[in-house]
C-alpha cells in the first residue's frame, strides 16, 4: 500500500500540494505516478483535498489537524483501514509529481528484504549528487555505513569535504517503507532533539538507537518545497 500525507498548512509553501503541474492538482500528479504499483491512498487533514481526490477516482481519508509529522498522518489512516501488521506502507510525499515507478518499486523490494529485522525500523533511499546540488538547505543529505545503515541526516553538506576532494553527496529521496508494525512503533517513539534542530523526523529513529537502511536509485525527481522549486516544476513538465 501508498499512502500519501497531504498537509495543506506547509509553513514554507501553503497549499502547495493543489497547486497545479500542467492542469494536474501536485498531490494527484503523485498518486497518478504511482498507482500501478500498488492500492494508493491520500491522507489529508484538508476536506478540499478529499473533493479533489474524488474528482479524479482516487481514494482519500481525512486525518487530524494535529498530526506533528507526515508519518504520524500515514499511521493514522492505515489504523483507520485496519491493516495487517506485516502490510507494506509506503509513504510518498505529495510533492514528488515525478517520482519514478522504478524509484518506488526499488524502495518497496528494500522494505519486504528487512520485514523481520526488528532493529530496521524504516526504508529509503538516496542519489548522488554533486556539491552545487547538495548545497541546499531544503536537500536533505545522509551519511551511510558501507552497508547503507543511515548514520546522520542533515540539511547541512556532510561529509565535510575538509580536503577538497570534489565529491559525491548523498541526497536523501523523501519516501519511506515501513510494516504497519514499525510504522506504528516509530509513532510511539519519544520525539528527539535532533528531529527538532533539523526538522527531520528521520533522526526519530536514529536517536533512539534503531536503524534505517536505504538503497541507492537514479532518478531525476525532486521534491518541491518553494514557489522557486514549482517553477522548476513547471519548466521540468512541459520537457
Amino acid at each position: 500500500m501508498i499512502i500519501i500525507p497531504a498537509r495543506v498548512a506547509s509553513s514554507r509553501f501553503p497549499n502547495k500540494v493543489l497547486a497545479k503541474i500542467g492542469n494536474t492538482p501536485m498531490v494527484i500528479k503523485t498518486a497518478q505516478a504511482v498507482q500501478d504499483i500498488s492500492k494508493v491512498l491520500i491522507a489529508t487533514d484538508s476536506q478540499e483535498v478529499i473533493e479533489v481526490a474524488k474528482d479524479y477516482g482516487i481514494e482519500a481519508v481525512i486525518t487530524s489537524s494535529s498530526c506533528q509529522s507526515g508519518t504520524d498522518r500515514i499511521y493514522e489512516a492505515a489504523t483507520k483501514l485496519g491493516v495487517d501488521e506485516d502490510e507494506i506502507i509506503l509513504n510518498v510525499q505529495a510533492d514528488e509529481p515525478f517520482i519514478e515507478k522504478d524509484v518506488v518499486k526499488t524502495l518497496f523490494d528494500l522494505t519486504k528484504k528487512y520485514t523481520k529485522n526488528q532493529d530496521v525500523i524504516a526504508t529509503t533511499l538516496y542519489k548522488s549528487v554533486d556539491y552545487n546540488y547538495a548545497n541546499n538547505p531544503n536537500l536533505v543529505k545522509v551519511v551511510t555505513t558501507n552497508q547503507d545503515l543511515a548514520l546522520y541526516f542533515s540539511r547541512s553538506l556532510i561529509p565535510y569535504d575538509r580536503d577538497k576532494q570534489n565529491i559525491d553527496y548523498k541526497a536523501h529521496l523523501g519516501l519511506y517503507g515501513f510494516t504497519y508494525k514499525k510504522l506504528k512503533l516509530f509513532c510511539q517513539l519519544p520525539e528527539s532533539n535532533l528531529e527538532h534542530i533539523e526538522k527531520l523526523e528521520q533522526l526519530r529513529i536514529l536517536d533512539n538507537g534503531y536503524k534505517i537502511a536505504l538503497a541507492k536509485v537514479q532518478s531525476h525527481s525532486f521534491g518541491i518545497d518553494t514557489k522557486e522549486d514549482l517553477e522548476k516544476a513547471l519548466k521540468f513538465h512541459k520537457l
